[in-house]
């Protein structure tokens, strides 16, 4: 008898890393042709970077040190709010009926509208181990950058603080009360172990599969019972045999949250909670309809009954880049001497979701990943957390700033480049009604 579980072996992911690494050293993603923003206004943005970015990296380490929930990032915002305050403008707090939400917003409101984003919410136990502690300090440093503008701001820029991240749906709960209405692109950007401007992440659902059956005493009248149980078991194994047909887009894990309280009682209760994944809306879709029919279907063998409770938190859409303003985030990002790599050069088999997908269609988006440690560092985890606020990841807080600020000011300097921005977004299917597409 093991004494321990059997270790994983490694090997597979020594491979995609090896391999991503060989082809990292061979390619580099296409940089921007668009005339974008004048000279003079990219180099006075970057003096103003510069000159924040003191303010910027004690920022981070302060919301590292202070790790706030989704929901629960009452210190994290109000610090957020106080740094803008500071530089005379004003902050809406509990923006777009959200407690922990900021919104701020300089130049021209008859103007082209960029949204700049920051993240703010840690994870339970691990704190900052996504690192919003840097998504957060870029989304605002790039809005302060821009505020310096003055009136030689093009446009209007839009800062909004995103809480709920992790698992909450931040942004969709503050799209819906008209948070991006008046805003025609929007960017962020994310930590990572590489540099990119496109990269894969998938859409999220959550299904809680409820069985009801009838109790009854396991030894004495079991044939007087309907076991929840066996529907919860019935399921599980549907699901994975259904994994034999599924895409490699899409994924599908689930734990039992209610199962019986004694073994001489059959269940007259059982739950299931499962995420469903996938790369594509539409194969989304198809994956939720198969998991409703496996549900069904094991109700049916055992004589129970089940409800279906969809998206407990609104679901999150895959992510759609807009190909332009990758482009010129691949041109201004590289500026700074860093080296943005093409989309199929890391596995898109290490994945996973963000609420900023469903920002993505409804207008165009960036949500770039900026390197802050080696391959070997997993996401979520307290060592990522920790690297958040290394020497590499501070200097990366004052380039991404940078760069989100160039792209945005190439948007609303070059007419020609907002329209290959909207071209590339009606050509990859537009806007599409969120809150109703799963229904």
């Amino acid at each position: 008898m093991n004494d321990r579980p059997v270790p994983v072996d490694p090997f597979l992911l020594r491979q995609l890393r090896a391999e991503t690494e060989a082809k990292a050293q061979r390619v580099t993603a296409p940089l921007s042709g668009a005339e974008g923003a004048p000279a003079e206004l990219l180099a006075a943005v970057e003096a103003a970077v510069g000159g924040l970015s003191e303010t910027l990296v004690g920022l981070s380490h302060d919301l590292s040190e202070h790790p706030e929930v989704a929901f629960e990032e009452h210190r994290s915002a109000e610090t957020l709010a106080r740094v803008v305050e500071q530089h005379g403008i004003a902050v809406t707090r509990a923006a777009h009926g959200v407690p922990t939400a900021l919104r701020a917003e300089v130049g021209d409101p008859g103007g082209p509208t960029v949204a700049v984003l920051s993240e703010y919410d840690a994870l339970p136990g691990i704190g900052h181990g996504c690192g919003h502690n840097i998504i957060a300090v870029t989304g605002l440093g790039a809005f302060l950058a821009l505020a310096r503008l003055g009136e030689r701001l093009p446009g209007r820029v839009v800062w909004l603080g995103t809480p709920a991240e992790e698992g909450g749906s931040g942004k969709e709960l503050m799209a819906r009360d008209g948070a991006f209405d008046d805003v025609d692109a929007a960017l962020m950007v994310h930590p990572f172990t590489h540099d990119l401007s496109d990269s894969v992440f998938l859409g999220r659902r959550q299904l809680r599969a409820s069985f009801t059956g009838i109790t009854s005493h396991a030894s004495a009248q079991p044939f007087m019972g309907r076991n929840a149980l066996d529907a919860v078991n019935l399921m599980y194994t549907g699901v994975g045999l259904h994994r034999q047909q599924m895409p490699p887009t899409d994924r599908v894990h689930g734990i039992v949250t209610a199962g019986g309280e004694r073994p001489n009682v059959i269940p007259e209760h059982a739950e299931m909670l499962f995420y469903l994944r996938s790369q594509y809306p539409e194969s989304l879709k198809i994956l939720s309809e198969r998991l409703a029919d496996i549900a069904r279907g094991a109700a049916l063998m055992t004589g129970c009954t089940v409800e279906m409770a969809w998206d407990e938190a609104p679901p999150y859409l895959p992510l759609r880049t807009n190909q332009p303003l990758a482009l010129s985030w691949n041109r201004r990002y590289g500026e700074r001497g860093r080296r943005v790599l093409p989309p199929d050069v890391v596995p898109s088999t290490f994945a996973g979701s963000t609420d900023f997908g469903n920002v993505s269609y409804r207008v165009p988006g960036l949500h770039a990943m900026v390197k802050i440690s080696d391959g070997d560092l997993s996401l979520h985890t307290r060592e990522f957390a920790a690297a958040a606020v290394t020497p590499e990841a501070d200097r990366v807080v004052a380039d991404a700033s940078y760069g989100l600020a160039a792209v945005a000011l190439d948007w609303l300097c070059d007419p020609e480049l907002r329209a290959h921005v909207a071209e590339d977004f009606a050509a990859a299917g537009g806007a599409l009604d969120v809150p109703s597409y799963f229904d």
